[in-house]
């Protein structure tokens, strides 16, 4: 899969993006509240701690994209 659902924590904004399938993305501006999303401790990238799917990566490899 490469659409993720990005809900944000703060403010409970949810969009729709497109993941890259060749790196991660770390940082994520939310449209609703203008909050810079970054991923919790242990995840790779926002999809990972806020997506409604992982990562590309993740989902191919199981492993993370460093």
């Amino acid at each position: 899969m490469l659409e993720s659902v990005i809900t944000c924590p703060h403010c409970g904004t949810a969009k729709k993006e497109l993941m890259p399938t060749d790196s991660c993305l770390f940082f994520y501006e939310c449209s609703g509240c203008h909050k810079l999303l970054r991923p919790n401790t242990g995840h790779c990238c926002v999809f990972c701690s806020y997506g409604s799917v992982p990562c590309p990566p993740i989902q191919q490899q199981g492993s993370c994209c460093a």
